[in-house]
């Protein structure tokens, strides 16, 4: 991916969307084509990334407002195992794709894919979630084959990604085969999601969203943030080294395996042995304390003069508060043998918290870039980012305050919700119109 410097500069929503006067004809920066998502894999991608997002986030604060107002709602498959395997596997393995098959060319030194070439598995990923949603109402087994599917198209991408990385000759492709590695693990755990759908195995469903969960896409997050964190950082505050040794993305690794073995464990033997979890807290802690301190090396601080960079360097902390819950909820549980922990939070931490921030940093980004405009975060996109933020808090509230676990959830849906829409509807304009700058894709 090309990189452009980061520069502090003020900036405001009319600035960032301005129209140039020169700007006419069909080809004008206001004039919006269904044929421009095909020009770039990041446009497509991202496109139908945003909308998945969108529309997932409205459909669960809603189900979870009806339930908050006891409105029955049917329901084929259990609501939280619908919603795990939605958020799990639905939009952001369409944000990886628009990225990877943008930025991982250039990794490889390989030529630009053609955007052409993933029309069908993106369509065909699209049509498998938007059609799950109300099949999660009707049958289980139309559930399963939506998300068979997406499985099938996925294993395409996959396959594709797997040819881009194998042919390429470039000295430095351990980035890329981790995100190889990772994308054939996501698959695994689509099929497997496919089985337990069409047998009614929610145990296994569970086991397989961790999987996809801590070995897909936590995997590819740590690994692009491994590459483009401390590379993004160093452009903008030059007196910070782009420090970024290799053991340390074996530490990364290291972590999410050690939190997935464990919360497989977790799911078939339960409580767990006071010896695995006194194993799993002295392994933790250490953990959590060092992705919090690599956060400040990173530099979290430098960071909060430049919106846009500070999104990301936020997001990354979210991981270190992860781990740092999990720690915790996990010395609640060995001391109460099971019966006190943190609940979802450390979840969400995760989920809502590393991972949603890191997509709206990193999305906004790359769509800043591509479309020509000045990389930044102008006040539009930095007011998402913080009713993002809140909804984390007040989900994580709500998993440790019991009594009002119901309102806050359904707050934090509804501000999840609208951050998603919002950003989904203003970014997924600029993804049909020509580049701002008029230069080509």
């Amino acid at each position: 991916m090309k990189v452009i410097p980061l520069k502090p500069v003020a900036a405001t929503a009319a600035a960032a969307t301005a129209v140039p006067a020169d700007a006419t004809g069909a080809d004008a920066p206001h004039v919006w084509r269904w044929s421009r998502l095909f020009t770039a894999p990041h446009r497509l991608g991202f496109a139908a990334g945003a909308l998945i997002m969108g529309s997932s986030a409205l459909w669960w604060a809603i189900a979870l407002a009806a339930r908050a107002a006891s409105i029955n709602m049917t329901w084929a498959v259990p609501p939280a195992i619908a919603h795990s395997v939605l958020m799990c596997f639905g939009f952001m393995p369409l944000f990886f794709l628009g990225f990877l098959f943008t930025a991982a060319p250039k990794w490889l030194g390989q030529p630009a894919v053609d955007p052409g070439t993933l029309v069908r598995p993106i369509t065909l990923t699209v049509v498998g979630w938007l059609i799950y949603v109300p099949s999660v109402h009707i049958h289980a087994w139309g559930a399963a084959a939506c998300v068979a599917l997406v499985a099938v198209s996925w294993c395409g991408t996959t396959l594709r990604f797997v040819r881009l990385v194998r042919s390429s000759r470039a000295p430095d492709r351990v980035h890329a085969k981790l995100v190889m590695i990772a994308c054939a693990v996501g698959a695994l755990a689509m099929w497997g999601v496919v089985i337990g759908l069409a047998s009614s195995q929610y145990t296994m469903i569970r086991i397989c969203v961790m999987v996809g969960l801590w070995g897909f896409v936590a995997m590819v997050y740590v690994s692009v943030a491994h590459r483009m964190i401390p590379f993004f950082t160093a452009n903008v505050v030059p007196m910070l080294n782009t420090w970024r040794p290799m053991w340390l993305l074996g530490v990364f690794v290291g972590a999410l395996l050690l939190e997935l073995v464990f919360a497989v464990l977790e799911l078939v033997v339960w409580p767990l042995p006071a010896g695995l979890r006194v194993v799993q807290v002295v392994l933790e802690v250490p953990m959590s304390l060092g992705l919090l301190a690599l956060a400040v090396k990173w530099g979290l601080m430098q960071s909060l003069r430049v919106r846009l960079l500070a999104m990301l360097h936020v997001g990354f902390v979210w991981l270190g508060v992860t781990m740092t819950l999990q720690a915790t909820s996990h010395v609640f549980m060995l001391f109460s043998d099971g019966g006190m922990s943190l609940g979802l939070a450390p979840t969400h931490a995760l989920t809502m918290g590393f991972m949603g921030a890191t997509l709206m940093a990193m999305a906004t980004r790359v769509s800043a870039g591509h479309s020509g405009r000045s990389l930044v975060a102008d006040d539009f996109v930095w007011a998402l980012f913080w009713v993002q933020q809140a909804a984390t808090v007040l989900r994580l509230v709500a998993a440790v305050w019991v009594d009002m676990a119901m309102p806050l959830t359904v707050i934090a849906a509804t501000l999840w919700a609208a951050s998603s829409v919002i950003w989904a509807v203003r970014y997924g304009l600029w993804y049909g119109r020509p580049r701002f700058d008029g230069r080509p894709d």
